[in-house]
């Protein structure tokens, strides 16, 4: 009898310890090898997604990521779209003006709270700029059209009456080409991100004259946190991948937990020394700005939805007759899982 009742015991605790074991084949990601798309992966925008390949957090999900890197959020929409990509980090902006579409897509993890763009005048335009009134007839550079940095800079028009016809726009691209772009006179201001910013900012090329770069910032010109860097799919690969879907998430929440303490020093050290743009100081400067505007848990608040949603319909006809519905944008469960099991 004491033997069968060891028997029991064991085979108790033996299901006990599967059930509490999660199932490593249920758990496999069913498209390991998946194609992402990103517009300027070299900004800091973008940081948790380089920090996550670089790190091989994405490996250690059992993930073989293609990175695609196209001028400007808009193009690694389009690809997305076109279904050249099978998954996107870029402005969570995105998934509302899709929605407002009829096409579903949404984001899945916050990688940015605010939007960390700044708008600069040239040092030829500086003494005479005293509002964003003064934007009117000014070839302004963003990172292509119909980006981020674009809608940034047709929201801060809008607040001044202006329409994004006021303006002339130019996709500068990201780094190397918008620091060349100002320096060589082909626009007179522009709405961009770091480490560019910083980089004109510390020659003088530059006179900031609005800044996500901090909450301060951010709430001063939309009154809310703002989300800005996200990833985002369609809706039907969020169902037909879902352990996929949460290796991806898992990978770029550790890679925030990792910014979180790393220092600017062993940011730099993780990035491809091109990302530096020849001035390594200079970007150290650049991730010490960058850092307050890294998610802190992931997920993309009612608030700042509807701040969003608020900025776009400022300025787009288009969206001031949609009606989206907001919590169809951002797919909360796999962070929320993320924060609980990544480690």
């Amino acid at each position: 009898m004491k033997f069968k009742t060891v028997l029991v015991a064991a085979a108790v605790l033996a299901a006990a310890f599967s059930a509490s074991v999660p199932d490593a084949r249920a758990q496999a990601p069913e498209k390991p090898k998946l194609t992402l798309g990103v517009g300027g992966k070299a900004l800091l925008y973008y940081l948790p997604l380089t920090v996550a390949e670089r790190k091989g957090f994405f490996k250690e999900q059992g993930l073989d990521v293609e990175i695609n890197d196209f001028a400007g959020g808009a193009k690694s929409l389009q690809a997305l779209v076109g279904g050249s990509v099978d998954v996107v980090t870029g402005a969570y902006e995105h998934t509302i003006r899709m929605q407002a579409k009829g096409q579903d897509i949404r984001a899945v993890i916050e990688l940015g709270r605010f939007p960390a763009i700044a708008i600069g005048v040239s040092k030829a335009k500086a003494a005479s700029y005293k509002s964003p009134a003064d934007l009117k007839g000014m070839k302004i550079g963003v990172t292509a059209p119909g980006s981020s940095t674009n809608m940034l800079a047709n929201f801060v028009l809008a607040t001044a009456g202006l329409t994004p016809q006021d303006v002339s726009f130019i996709g500068v691209g990201s780094a190397a080409s918008a620091v060349a772009a100002m320096r060589n006179g082909q626009i007179d201001a522009i709405s961009h991100l770091e480490p560019v910013l910083s980089m004109l900012e510390k020659d003088g090329d530059i006179r900031v004259v609005v800044d996500t770069r901090t909450e301060e910032g951010t709430r001063a010109l939309f009154g809310a946190t703002n989300p800005a860097a996200v990833l985002y799919l369609k809706k039907d690969f969020i169902d037909k991948n879902p352990n996929t879907v949460q290796a991806l998430v898992n990978g770029l929440y550790k890679a925030l937990r990792w910014i979180e303490t790393a220092t600017p020093e062993e940011v730099a050290g993780a990035v491809p020394e091109e990302y530096l743009l020849g001035d390594k100081a200079l970007y150290l400067l650049a991730v010490k700005n960058s850092k307050p505007a890294y998610s802190k848990d992931g997920i993309v608040s009612e608030a700042g939805m509807k701040s969003v949603n608020d900025m776009l319909v400022k300025f787009d006809e288009e969206m001031k007759s949609a009606k989206v519905d907001l919590s169809k944008t951002f797919d909360d469960r796999f962070a929320k899982k993320a924060a609980q099991t990544v480690k």
